[in-house]
């Protein structure tokens, strides 16, 4: 659900307005002047242990609080949250603005994380788990907690040739623009769900992400979307991800297979006769 506000517009507030777009373009100044540390051949040093921090993945959009299964309460709840989408909404094709609805209906069971299924891309950036960045020359890995999930990126490839099958994470190739590494994926399975609150992509799915340090222990991320089967036009988020600056900081593998055997294969299983 998209929180809107009403369109009167009082002194007040558009003295805060003013206030807030100068605010930006402070913080938009900031983060063109910082330069970060640099690795041997001159990029960027995005090495480390990452994580994003917000309700992203419950919802990309701004969303209220909401239930779940009544028998747990408040810890099975969505808390209410601010969109990462810039300019509020997702363009949904008609007929996908109802599949969107009817996987919000049916989350519980058909959302691929309740299966452990691998997160996809940009969702295994902003899932509540670290993750890590392990930086080459030729190649840059992101290993994930959840699901053993782990993608490579292909930095030694100018014109990359189309990804010879389609899965869950997709394939990566990647370039530095100044500070910004830029990541194209594509590939996907069409599987994958963006969030917990059903929004979606088919496997014509593309993302372009881009990794700028904005401090030395920041990164803006920002992903555009396309998908021409799906959305009437490409549309972006864009969120802060922390370096984890515990001295024992790692990334601790999440097997949850063994917790969603019940919801896939419960229905094989021998029932005992009573």
């Amino acid at each position: 659900m998209v929180i809107r506000l009403k369109p009167t517009i009082t002194l007040p507030v558009l003295v805060f307005l003013a206030t807030l777009t100068a605010g930006n373009s402070i913080i938009a100044q900031e983060i063109g002047n910082y330069e970060p540390e640099k690795t041997w051949d001159g990029n960027p040093d995005l090495n480390g242990i990452w994580q994003a921090i917000g309700t992203a993945h419950w919802d990309l959009q701004d969303h209220e609080a909401s239930a779940g299964l009544p028998v747990m309460g408040a810890i099975g709840s969505v808390p209410p949250g601010q969109g990462v989408v810039i300019g509020g909404e997702i363009p949904y094709q008609e007929w996908a603005l109802g599949k969107k609805q009817e996987n919000w209906t049916n989350r519980l069971a058909a959302d691929p994380e309740t299966k452990c299924y691998l997160p996809g891309v940009p969702r295994a950036t902003y899932l509540p788990h670290p993750f890590q960045v392990l930086q080459g020359t030729d190649k840059i890995m992101i290993v994930y907690g959840f699901a053993e999930a782990n993608r490579t990126i292909h930095m030694d490839k100018e014109n990359p040739e189309p990804p010879p099958l389609d899965t869950w994470m997709g394939r990566s190739h990647g370039s530095w623009e100044g500070n910004t590494l830029v990541v194209d994926a594509q590939g996907f399975n069409g599987e994958a769900w963006f969030d917990r609150a059903g929004n979606f992509a088919s496997s014509a799915l593309r993302v372009t992400e881009r990794y700028t340090p904005i401090s030395p222990d920041a990164l803006l991320y920002e992903a555009t979307i396309e998908d021409p089967t799906v959305f009437t036009r490409p549309w972006q988020i864009r969120m802060p991800i922390y370096r984890r600056l515990e001295t024992n900081a790692r990334v601790v593998e999440y097997k949850c297979v063994e917790f969603s055997e019940e919801i896939l294969y419960g229905h094989l299983m021998k029932k005992e006769e009573e």
